[in-house]
C-alpha cells in the first residue's frame, strides 16, 4: 500500500515538473514574441521615419515627395487594427517612387541623397527579417498553444491567442540593388 502511494506521488510530481517546464516553455516563447514584435515595430517606424524625412528633404520631385510623406506619415499615425494596411501602402508607394533606376540615381546625386538612399535602403531591407522573425516567433508559440495539454490545463493563462503580422514588405528593387 505504501509503496502504491509512493509511485502515485512520483507520477504526480513528474507531471507537475513536465507542465511546469511546459507553462515556462511557452512563457519563454510569449517573451520571446514580445520582443521580435517590438524590434518589428522599431524598423517599420524608423523605414516610415526616413521615408518622410527624405519626403521633405526636397530631393524628390514634389509629386513623388507628396505620394511618399503621405505614406510615411499614415503609416506612422495608424491604429493598431490599421497598422497593415498603412505599413503595406507605405511599401507600395516606396516601390512607385523608387521604381526606376533613374530616380534612385537622381536622389543620389542630390546633395545629401547618397545618406538618405543608403538609410532608406538599410531600413526597407530590415523589415522583412524583423517581420520573419516576429512571425517566427508566433509559429512557435501557436505550435506549442495547440498541444491538449496546454489547452487542457490552461498552460497560456491569459494571454491572447499569437497572430502573425501579414503585410506587403517587399522593398523597391532599385533602391536596393544600387545601394548595396
Amino acid at each position: 500500500m505504501t509503496a502504491t502511494l509512493i509511485w502515485i506521488l512520483v507520477v504526480l510530481v513528474a507531471i507537475g515538473v513536465y507542465l511546469s517546464w511546459t507553462a515556462g516553455r511557452l512563457d519563454r516563447l510569449h517573451v520571446r514574441m514580445d520582443a521580435a514584435r517590438a524590434a518589428l515595430d522599431a524598423q517599420l517606424l524608423r523605414r516610415a521615419s526616413v521615408a518622410q524625412e527624405l519626403a521633405t528633404s526636397g530631393v524628390l520631385d514634389p509629386a513623388a515627395s507628396i505620394v511618399l510623406y503621405e505614406a510615411a506619415h499614415a503609416a506612422r499615425q495608424a491604429e493598431e487594427e490599421q497598422r497593415e494596411v498603412a505599413e503595406s501602402e507605405l511599401s507600395q508607394a516606396l516601390r512607385a517612387v523608387f521604381g526606376e533606376p533613374a530616380q534612385v540615381e537622381a536622389v543620389r546625386e542630390a546633395p545629401g541623397g547618397e545618406e538618405a538612399a543608403r538609410e532608406l535602403a538599410e531600413a526597407v531591407r530590415r523589415v522583412p527579417m524583423a517581420r520573419r522573425f516576429h512571425n517566427d516567433a508566433v509559429g512557435a508559440a501557436r505550435r506549442l498553444r495547440e498541444h491538449r495539454k496546454v489547452r487542457w490545463f490552461r498552460l497560456a493563462g491569459h494571454a491572447p491567442f499569437p497572430l502573425a503580422v501579414e503585410m506587403d514588405d517587399e522593398p523597391p528593387a532599385a533602391l536596393v540593388e544600387r545601394v548595396s
